[in-house]
């Protein structure tokens, strides 16, 4: 079945937008079902809101919780992006990357 563009009204802004024959094809080859109820400005806007990824960067995501420990090889004090529990060896980044390939 052949898509032609549709003009639709966003019911967050009022605006309207086009559904293009092609964005009509790619929901249907995916299996939705709904036209889309926003512009692309307001659905931009909405997935900031939600903290979701918007192209660039991570909008509105919170920081990495970083908790302090003491490196097991070198001593140096160092922050990691776990809560280290003492029964296994917590390494800075240097050492970290010493030890393995990791970061390589």
């Amino acid at each position: 079945m052949p898509f032609t563009d549709k003009s639709l009204t966003c019911v967050d802004c009022g605006a309207t937008f086009t559904f293009s024959a092609e964005d009509q094809d790619y929901h249907a080859r995916r299996g939705f079902q709904n036209e889309p109820k926003r512009c692309p400005s307001c659905r931009r806007a909405r997935k900031a809101e939600r903290g979701e990824y918007t192209g660039s960067s991570y909008a509105s995501r919170p920081a990495r919780q970083l908790f302090p420990a003491t490196c097991s090889n070198c001593g140096r004090e160092t922050e990691v992006p776990f809560q280290p529990r003492g029964d296994r060896p917590v390494y800075c980044r240097d050492c970290f990357q010493a030890r393995s390939s990791y970061g390589r």
